[in-house]
Protein backbone atom coordinates (compact mmCIF):
# COMPACT_ATOMS: atom_id res chain seq x y z
CA UNK A 1 0.00 0.00 0.00
CA UNK A 2 1.22 3.24 -0.82
CA UNK A 3 0.11 6.95 0.59
CA UNK A 4 -1.41 9.73 -0.60
CA UNK A 5 -2.18 13.07 0.86
CA UNK A 6 -5.56 13.89 1.46
CA UNK A 7 -6.74 16.79 -1.07
CA UNK A 8 -5.58 19.98 -0.01
CA UNK A 9 -3.65 18.90 3.35
CA UNK A 10 -1.14 17.59 5.27
CA UNK A 11 -3.05 14.12 6.14
CA UNK A 12 -1.46 10.96 4.59
CA UNK A 13 -3.82 8.22 3.94
CA UNK A 14 -3.75 4.92 2.27
CA UNK A 15 -3.94 4.58 -1.67
CA UNK A 16 -7.77 2.35 -0.76
CA UNK A 17 -9.74 2.92 2.32
CA UNK A 18 -12.01 0.53 3.71
CA UNK A 19 -15.53 1.15 3.88
CA UNK A 20 -17.63 -0.43 6.26
CA UNK A 21 -21.53 -0.07 6.02
CA UNK A 22 -21.12 -4.31 5.82
CA UNK A 23 -19.59 -3.82 9.33
CA UNK A 24 -22.62 -5.54 11.31
CA UNK A 25 -25.66 -7.44 10.69
CA UNK A 26 -28.45 -5.28 12.13
CA UNK A 27 -29.67 -4.27 8.70
CA UNK A 28 -30.13 -8.25 7.98
CA UNK A 29 -27.58 -8.44 5.66
CA UNK A 30 -23.80 -7.74 6.05
CA UNK A 31 -20.77 -8.80 8.21
CA UNK A 32 -20.82 -10.45 11.87
CA UNK A 33 -18.19 -8.81 14.26
CA UNK A 34 -15.35 -11.71 13.86
CA UNK A 35 -15.94 -11.26 9.71
CA UNK A 36 -15.58 -7.52 10.06
CA UNK A 37 -12.57 -7.90 12.65
CA UNK A 38 -11.06 -10.09 9.96
CA UNK A 39 -11.44 -7.66 7.09
CA UNK A 40 -10.06 -4.51 9.27
CA UNK A 41 -6.98 -6.91 10.19
CA UNK A 42 -6.63 -7.74 6.55
CA UNK A 43 -6.89 -3.93 5.62
CA UNK A 44 -4.23 -3.42 8.14
CA UNK A 45 -1.77 -6.21 6.87
CA UNK A 46 -2.09 -4.77 3.89
CA UNK A 47 -0.52 -1.38 5.01
CA UNK A 48 -4.30 0.50 4.93
CA UNK A 49 -4.48 3.02 7.31
CA UNK A 50 -7.84 5.01 6.25
CA UNK A 51 -11.14 3.63 7.55
CA UNK A 52 -14.70 4.73 6.65
CA UNK A 53 -17.86 4.79 8.97
CA UNK A 54 -21.01 6.56 9.23
CA UNK A 55 -23.07 7.50 12.78
CA UNK A 56 -26.06 5.75 10.84
CA UNK A 57 -24.40 2.78 9.83
CA UNK A 58 -25.67 -0.85 10.63
CA UNK A 59 -27.74 1.60 13.75
CA UNK A 60 -24.45 2.89 15.38
CA UNK A 61 -23.07 -1.37 15.23
CA UNK A 62 -20.49 -0.07 11.73
CA UNK A 63 -18.67 2.68 14.67
CA UNK A 64 -19.01 0.01 17.71
CA UNK A 65 -16.97 -2.08 15.62
CA UNK A 66 -14.90 0.10 14.24
CA UNK A 67 -13.78 1.91 17.86
CA UNK A 68 -13.09 -1.57 19.30
CA UNK A 69 -11.03 -2.85 16.62
CA UNK A 70 -8.86 0.45 16.07
CA UNK A 71 -8.72 0.40 19.98
CA UNK A 72 -6.76 -2.85 19.76
CA UNK A 73 -4.58 -2.12 16.80
CA UNK A 74 -3.36 1.63 18.39
CA UNK A 75 -5.10 4.69 17.57
CA UNK A 76 -2.53 6.97 16.29
CA UNK A 77 -1.98 4.80 13.35
CA UNK A 78 -4.98 5.01 12.33
CA UNK A 79 -7.23 7.22 10.34
CA UNK A 80 -10.99 7.30 10.94
CA UNK A 81 -13.71 9.16 9.03
CA UNK A 82 -17.17 9.22 10.01
CA UNK A 83 -20.60 11.00 9.08
CA UNK A 84 -23.36 13.01 10.24
CA UNK A 85 -26.60 13.68 8.71
CA UNK A 86 -28.51 10.43 8.34
CA UNK A 87 -31.15 9.19 10.82
CA UNK A 88 -33.45 6.35 11.60
CA UNK A 89 -36.41 5.75 8.97
CA UNK A 90 -38.75 5.46 12.19
CA UNK A 91 -37.17 8.36 14.05
CA UNK A 92 -39.91 11.27 15.52
CA UNK A 93 -37.67 13.61 16.49
CA UNK A 94 -37.45 16.26 13.70
CA UNK A 95 -33.89 17.28 14.81
CA UNK A 96 -32.41 13.78 14.72
CA UNK A 97 -31.58 14.17 10.80
CA UNK A 98 -30.38 16.78 8.33
CA UNK A 99 -27.44 19.51 8.46
CA UNK A 100 -28.43 21.43 11.36
CA UNK A 101 -25.80 22.49 13.54
CA UNK A 102 -27.98 20.68 16.36
CA UNK A 103 -27.66 17.41 14.66
CA UNK A 104 -24.02 18.13 13.76
CA UNK A 105 -22.87 18.52 17.71
CA UNK A 106 -25.49 15.63 18.67
CA UNK A 107 -24.11 12.98 16.18
CA UNK A 108 -20.43 13.68 16.45
CA UNK A 109 -20.71 13.23 20.39
CA UNK A 110 -22.76 9.79 19.41
CA UNK A 111 -19.69 8.84 16.88
CA UNK A 112 -16.94 10.21 19.94
CA UNK A 113 -18.01 7.54 22.30
CA UNK A 114 -18.96 4.84 19.61
CA UNK A 115 -15.61 5.30 17.98
CA UNK A 116 -13.75 5.01 21.58
CA UNK A 117 -11.49 8.23 20.57
CA UNK A 118 -11.56 12.05 21.53
CA UNK A 119 -10.93 13.29 17.72
CA UNK A 120 -12.41 11.87 13.96
CA UNK A 121 -9.66 12.84 11.37
CA UNK A 122 -12.17 13.61 8.95
CA UNK A 123 -16.15 14.32 9.56
CA UNK A 124 -17.91 14.45 6.26
CA UNK A 125 -21.29 16.25 5.60
CA UNK A 126 -23.19 12.70 4.58
CA UNK A 127 -25.97 14.35 2.47
CA UNK A 128 -27.86 17.30 1.66
CA UNK A 129 -30.76 18.09 2.97
CA UNK A 130 -31.49 21.55 0.97
CA UNK A 131 -32.93 23.23 3.67
CA UNK A 132 -30.01 23.85 6.17
CA UNK A 133 -27.85 27.23 4.81
CA UNK A 134 -24.38 26.54 3.78
CA UNK A 135 -23.11 29.45 6.30
CA UNK A 136 -24.29 27.53 9.14
CA UNK A 137 -22.73 24.28 8.15
CA UNK A 138 -19.22 25.74 7.49
CA UNK A 139 -19.58 27.93 10.78
CA UNK A 140 -20.38 24.67 12.76
CA UNK A 141 -18.12 22.30 11.19
CA UNK A 142 -15.31 25.04 11.63
CA UNK A 143 -15.71 25.14 15.28
CA UNK A 144 -15.56 21.55 15.98
CA UNK A 145 -12.67 21.81 14.28
CA UNK A 146 -10.89 24.51 16.55
CA UNK A 147 -12.49 22.62 19.69
CA UNK A 148 -10.06 19.64 18.98
CA UNK A 149 -13.11 17.17 18.08
CA UNK A 150 -12.71 16.94 14.15
CA UNK A 151 -9.32 17.47 12.30
CA UNK A 152 -10.36 17.68 8.71
CA UNK A 153 -13.86 18.31 7.06
CA UNK A 154 -15.18 16.35 3.57
CA UNK A 155 -18.74 16.12 1.66
CA UNK A 156 -20.70 13.17 0.39
CA UNK A 157 -23.37 12.91 -1.70
CA UNK A 158 -23.83 16.99 -2.10
CA UNK A 159 -24.52 18.80 -5.42
CA UNK A 160 -20.92 20.55 -6.60
CA UNK A 161 -22.05 24.50 -6.49
CA UNK A 162 -23.35 23.54 -2.51
CA UNK A 163 -19.43 22.55 -1.78
CA UNK A 164 -17.80 25.10 -4.11
CA UNK A 165 -20.08 27.98 -2.20
CA UNK A 166 -18.79 26.05 1.26
CA UNK A 167 -15.07 26.39 0.14
CA UNK A 168 -15.78 29.52 -0.95
CA UNK A 169 -17.08 30.60 2.45
CA UNK A 170 -14.72 29.27 4.38
CA UNK A 171 -11.57 30.51 2.27
CA UNK A 172 -13.55 34.09 2.85
CA UNK A 173 -13.46 33.84 6.30
CA UNK A 174 -10.73 31.90 6.97
CA UNK A 175 -12.67 28.78 8.44
CA UNK A 176 -11.26 25.17 7.54
CA UNK A 177 -11.69 24.42 4.04
CA UNK A 178 -13.14 20.61 2.50
CA UNK A 179 -10.64 18.36 1.27
CA UNK A 180 -12.69 15.24 0.35
CA UNK A 181 -15.65 14.67 -1.90
CA UNK A 182 -17.50 11.18 -1.73
CA UNK A 183 -19.40 10.18 -4.30
CA UNK A 184 -20.90 7.05 -6.72
CA UNK A 185 -18.55 6.36 -9.36
CA UNK A 186 -18.12 3.32 -11.30
CA UNK A 187 -18.07 2.35 -14.95
CA UNK A 188 -22.07 1.89 -14.92
CA UNK A 189 -22.55 5.04 -13.32
CA UNK A 190 -20.32 8.17 -14.87
CA UNK A 191 -22.73 11.14 -14.38
CA UNK A 192 -20.19 12.73 -11.64
CA UNK A 193 -18.04 13.36 -14.28
CA UNK A 194 -20.26 16.31 -15.39
CA UNK A 195 -19.87 18.65 -12.64
CA UNK A 196 -18.46 17.11 -9.59
CA UNK A 197 -15.40 15.71 -10.45
CA UNK A 198 -14.51 18.91 -12.10
CA UNK A 199 -15.40 20.36 -9.00
CA UNK A 200 -13.18 18.40 -6.81
CA UNK A 201 -10.44 19.14 -9.24
CA UNK A 202 -10.74 22.54 -8.89
CA UNK A 203 -10.90 22.85 -4.88
CA UNK A 204 -8.10 20.32 -5.24
CA UNK A 205 -10.44 17.95 -3.07
CA UNK A 206 -9.46 14.17 -3.05
CA UNK A 207 -12.84 12.25 -4.36
CA UNK A 208 -13.78 9.11 -2.52
CA UNK A 209 -15.40 6.83 -4.78
CA UNK A 210 -17.81 4.15 -3.72
CA UNK A 211 -20.00 1.47 -5.39
CA UNK A 212 -17.15 0.56 -7.71
CA UNK A 213 -18.56 -2.53 -9.03
CA UNK A 214 -22.56 -0.89 -9.14
CA UNK A 215 -23.79 -3.48 -6.11
CA UNK A 216 -22.73 -6.22 -8.16
CA UNK A 217 -24.12 -5.31 -11.36
CA UNK A 218 -20.53 -5.43 -12.87
CA UNK A 219 -19.07 -8.40 -11.48
CA UNK A 220 -22.14 -10.35 -13.34
CA UNK A 221 -24.25 -10.96 -10.44
CA UNK A 222 -27.66 -9.82 -11.89
CA UNK A 223 -27.22 -11.28 -15.32
CA UNK A 224 -29.56 -14.41 -16.49
CA UNK A 225 -28.37 -18.04 -14.61
CA UNK A 226 -25.72 -16.38 -12.31
CA UNK A 227 -26.76 -17.64 -8.41
CA UNK A 228 -24.21 -15.69 -6.52
CA UNK A 229 -25.99 -14.02 -3.72
CA UNK A 230 -27.04 -10.79 -4.00
CA UNK A 231 -27.94 -7.52 -1.65
CA UNK A 232 -31.04 -6.46 -4.02
CA UNK A 233 -33.74 -8.73 -5.30
CA UNK A 234 -32.34 -11.01 -8.86
CA UNK A 235 -36.05 -10.75 -9.82
CA UNK A 236 -36.57 -5.99 -9.17
CA UNK A 237 -32.85 -5.73 -10.93
CA UNK A 238 -33.19 -5.44 -14.56
CA UNK A 239 -29.85 -4.43 -16.80
CA UNK A 240 -30.18 -2.21 -19.87
CA UNK A 241 -29.08 -3.37 -22.58
CA UNK A 242 -25.96 -1.07 -22.46
CA UNK A 243 -25.30 -2.38 -19.35
CA UNK A 244 -25.44 -5.76 -20.37
CA UNK A 245 -23.54 -5.05 -23.30
CA UNK A 246 -20.45 -3.23 -20.75
CA UNK A 247 -20.87 -6.65 -18.26
CA UNK A 248 -20.01 -8.92 -21.30
CA UNK A 249 -17.13 -6.61 -21.81
CA UNK A 250 -16.03 -6.78 -18.42
CA UNK A 251 -16.53 -10.66 -18.23
CA UNK A 252 -15.02 -11.06 -21.65
CA UNK A 253 -11.20 -8.75 -20.38
CA UNK A 254 -11.42 -10.69 -16.94
CA UNK A 255 -11.32 -14.32 -19.14
CA UNK A 256 -8.52 -12.79 -21.10
CA UNK A 257 -6.05 -11.02 -18.57
CA UNK A 258 -6.48 -13.46 -16.01
CA UNK A 259 -7.78 -10.97 -13.34
CA UNK A 260 -11.71 -11.01 -11.40
CA UNK A 261 -14.32 -8.51 -12.43
CA UNK A 262 -14.31 -6.85 -9.75
CA UNK A 263 -10.86 -5.90 -9.69
CA UNK A 264 -10.88 -5.03 -13.51
CA UNK A 265 -13.83 -2.72 -12.64
CA UNK A 266 -11.99 -0.92 -9.25
CA UNK A 267 -9.20 -0.34 -11.49
CA UNK A 268 -10.67 1.49 -14.26
CA UNK A 269 -12.28 4.08 -11.35
CA UNK A 270 -8.50 4.03 -9.28
CA UNK A 271 -7.13 5.14 -12.94
CA UNK A 272 -8.97 8.07 -13.63
CA UNK A 273 -6.47 10.78 -12.34
CA UNK A 274 -6.89 12.88 -14.99
CA UNK A 275 -10.61 13.44 -13.60
CA UNK A 276 -9.34 13.88 -9.83
CA UNK A 277 -7.30 12.50 -6.70
CA UNK A 278 -9.03 9.13 -6.73
CA UNK A 279 -8.79 7.36 -3.22
CA UNK A 280 -11.33 3.98 -3.72
CA UNK A 281 -13.36 2.66 -0.81
CA UNK A 282 -14.08 -0.72 -0.89
CA UNK A 283 -17.00 -2.60 0.89
CA UNK A 284 -16.68 -6.13 1.17
CA UNK A 285 -19.10 -8.72 3.36
CA UNK A 286 -16.32 -11.03 3.78
CA UNK A 287 -12.29 -10.97 4.63
CA UNK A 288 -12.28 -13.25 1.08
CA UNK A 289 -14.25 -10.32 -1.06
CA UNK A 290 -11.63 -7.78 0.74
CA UNK A 291 -8.78 -9.66 -0.51
CA UNK A 292 -9.73 -9.81 -4.04
CA UNK A 293 -10.47 -6.34 -4.23
CA UNK A 294 -7.29 -5.15 -2.91
CA UNK A 295 -5.39 -7.33 -5.55
CA UNK A 296 -5.87 -4.12 -7.82
CA UNK A 297 -2.56 -2.82 -5.91
CA UNK A 298 -0.72 -5.22 -8.08
CA UNK A 299 -1.37 -4.32 -11.33
CA UNK A 300 -3.39 -1.70 -13.74
CA UNK A 301 -5.36 -1.46 -16.85
CA UNK A 302 -3.22 -0.38 -19.77
CA UNK A 303 -4.35 2.59 -22.19
CA UNK A 304 -6.34 0.22 -24.83
CA UNK A 305 -8.01 -1.51 -21.69
CA UNK A 306 -8.96 1.66 -20.47
CA UNK A 307 -10.11 2.83 -23.85
CA UNK A 308 -12.52 -0.85 -24.19
CA UNK A 309 -13.93 0.43 -20.97
CA UNK A 310 -14.67 3.62 -20.94
CA UNK A 311 -16.23 2.99 -25.14
CA UNK A 312 -18.36 0.50 -23.92
CA UNK A 313 -19.56 2.85 -20.83
CA UNK A 314 -19.59 6.11 -22.88
CA UNK A 315 -22.63 8.35 -21.87
CA UNK A 316 -23.57 12.00 -22.96
CA UNK A 317 -21.40 14.71 -20.59
CA UNK A 318 -24.24 17.37 -22.30
CA UNK A 319 -24.15 21.11 -21.88
CA UNK A 320 -21.98 22.87 -21.44
CA UNK A 321 -19.17 20.47 -21.87
CA UNK A 322 -20.58 19.59 -25.87
CA UNK A 323 -20.84 23.38 -26.35
CA UNK A 324 -17.58 24.22 -24.87
CA UNK A 325 -14.99 21.67 -25.73
CA UNK A 326 -13.88 21.91 -29.32
CA UNK A 327 -15.35 25.49 -30.07
CA UNK A 328 -12.99 27.05 -31.84
CA UNK A 329 -14.91 30.80 -31.06
CA UNK A 330 -13.07 30.20 -27.97
CA UNK A 331 -9.57 30.11 -28.62
CA UNK A 332 -9.51 30.85 -32.79
CA UNK A 333 -6.44 29.73 -34.65
CA UNK A 334 -4.35 29.89 -31.52
CA UNK A 335 -5.90 26.88 -29.77
CA UNK A 336 -3.64 23.84 -30.49
CA UNK A 337 -0.73 26.69 -29.12
CA UNK A 338 -2.44 27.45 -25.82
CA UNK A 339 -0.76 25.81 -22.77
CA UNK A 340 -3.41 24.78 -20.51
CA UNK A 341 -4.25 21.98 -18.38
CA UNK A 342 -7.74 23.13 -18.47
CA UNK A 343 -7.78 23.55 -22.48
Amino acid sequence: MRYKLLGHSGLRVSELCLGTMTFGETWGWGASEEESRRQFQLFGEAGGNFIDTSVNYTDGTSEEFVGKFVAEAGRENWVIATKYSLTRPDSTNPNSGGNSRKNMRQSVERSLKRLQTDHIDLLYLHAWDYMTPVEEIVRGMDDLVRQGKVLYLAFSDTPAYIVAEANTLAGAHGFSRYIGYQVPYSLNQRDVERDVLPAAKHWDMAVLPWGLVGGGILTGKYKPGNSDPTRYNREQVKLPEKIAHLVDEIEKMSVEIGKSKAQIAINWVRQQRQQAQIIPILGARTAEQLKDNMGVLDWELDADQLKRLSDASQFDLGFPHDFIHGNRYLYGATRDLIDSHRV
